[in-house]
């Protein structure tokens, strides 16, 4: 894809997490998105967030569009959901087999590599799968581990989300109503090669010390 046409794809890709972020306004769902901090331009960056919910994806995408968002995911979302499906595949994220560790490790590296050379945003999960009832679950740290030895340059941004989970708490339908979903920005971190085990611990307790 020439740069044209990865504007193109990139202008589209926002304007429809917008428009699957205001969807959900009829049912009255709001957001709010408190970020103190701003980060350099011309830097990679790794995004580190809980998971509760599909709908923890499109506030991501729109509300951190600057930093060109691309995700780590399961290859079973990369067939079947309309538009979502077709971006996973063809938008610069990566498609893992959860089963399969070392393809899932060289997918990863090979998914750094080009959030290294096009100074992109990574987003990662490390629970693993989403929290259905809003509690975090443990980090899965080998994924986060790799992204980050692999671009030491990145500045790693964590998020704390709240609430999301609530929009299906009774599965895909009925949609809950009247949530207020929140997503925190807390303080951006360089990498320190040395200390990578460290940094994560305090990742994840800052993640989940701000999850509502």
């Amino acid at each position: 894809m020439n740069l044209l046409g990865y504007r193109a794809h990139k202008t589209s890709v926002d304007i429809l997490n917008l428009c699957l972020v205001r969807c959900t306004h009829v049912l009255g769902v709001r957001y709010s998105f408190k970020n103190d901090y701003s980060v350099e331009n011309g830097r990679p960056v790794i995004i580190v967030s809980n998971h509760q919910s599909m709908n923890d994806i499109p506030p991501i995408i729109w509300f951190m569009r600057h930093h060109h968002p691309k995700f780590i995911s399961k290859k079973e979302l990369g067939k079947g959901i309309p538009s979502v499906s077709y971006n996973l595949r063809h938008g610069g994220s990566v498609l893992i087999d959860r089963k399969d560790p070392v393809q899932s490790v060289e997918a990863i590296r090979t998914f750094a590599k080009r959030i290294k050379a096009n100074k992109w945003g990574a987003v990662i999960f490390p629970e693993g799968t989403r929290s259905r009832d809003g509690n975090p679950k443990p980090f899965k740290r080998t994924g986060l581990e790799t992204l980050m030895g692999e671009i030491p340059d990145a500045i790693v941004i964590p998020v704390s989300i709240s609430n999301a989970w609530k929009t299906l708490r009774y599965g895909k339908f009925p949609m809950g109503i009247g949530v207020h979903v929140k997503l925190t920005v807390h303080e951006p971190i360089d990498i320190d090669q040395d200390q990578i085990k460290k940094q994560i611990d305090a990742i994840e307790k800052q993640i989940i010390s701000h999850v509502g």
